[in-house]
């Protein structure tokens, strides 16, 4: 009888395992119901940052499926329950869909900063965000390297990452030394989501934190929006 049980319970999981797809992460957009290797990764990386509890099966369901709401909710986000393509990108896998579907959804466009992006710049970037706004939300992080990339395009500055990041006097975190902490993931996941064309700021140049700016100066500049405890101008 035992044997019997354990013959029948093997043939499930087999059927369960040759019923799953085979997609590649990104391939498609994943929604409550679908199965398959792509669930797996995405469970996988919801477990390891604390979203998700139990352990990766491979099947979108209703725990999954709030774990992807908290993560984009906490992410900045539309919170949709569904892992779209930026969804993807913040969980830090490349979308391979095609067409508008690989694009940020509900993002302010922005083009990409001249020239080809190095692991250099990303890593530049992530150092700028951790010292800037480690704290902040995420949306506020992604917003400073969105400030530094509207730099590298404007004519008023430096046309390189760490030209801008190095100007003097240009960035608190540089002059005191926190840019020289080693940034978590969040931060490079931050920087990785400017580059690819989120800027939360509406295209802003300069932001300041009103409770400790003493420059007169950046009062004046044109006000866009407040992220976080940061203000965002042009």
């Amino acid at each position: 009888m035992l044997k019997r049980l354990v013959a029948i319970t093997m043939s499930i999981i087999l059927a369960m395992l040759i019923a799953i797809p085979a997609y590649a992460v990104g391939e498609r957009n994943l929604y409550w119901g679908n199965s398959g290797e792509d669930v797996r990764l995405v469970q996988q990386k919801l477990i390891k940052w604390g979203y998700l509890s139990g352990w990766a099966d491979g099947i979108y369901g209703a725990k999954t499926f709030a774990a992807v709401q908290l993560f984009q909710r906490r992410n900045g986000l539309p919170v949709t329950g569904n892992v779209d393509a930026a969804t993807f990108r913040a969980l830090g896998f490349t979308p391979k869909m095609g067409g508008a579907a690989s694009q940020p959804v509900n993002k302010t466009p922005a083009t990409q900063a001249p020239g080809t992006v190095s692991a250099n710049d990303l890593h530049l970037l992530a150092k700028a965000i951790y010292g800037e706004a480690r704290g902040e939300p995420f949306e506020g992080q992604v917003a400073i390297a969105a400030v530094i990339l509207n730099r590298v395009r404007s004519p008023l500055f430096p046309n390189t990452i760490a030209g801008v990041i190095f100007e003097p006097l240009a960035f608190t975190a540089v002059a005191d030394g926190q840019f020289y902490l080693a940034p978590n993931e969040e931060a490079y996941r931050a920087a990785q989501l400017a580059l690819d064309g989120w800027d939360p700021t509406g295209g802003a140049l300069y932001y300041f934190n009103p409770a400790t700016a003493t420059s007169p100066w950046i009062w004046s500049r044109p006000y866009i929006k407040t992220i976080g405890r940061h203000r965002f101008c042009r």
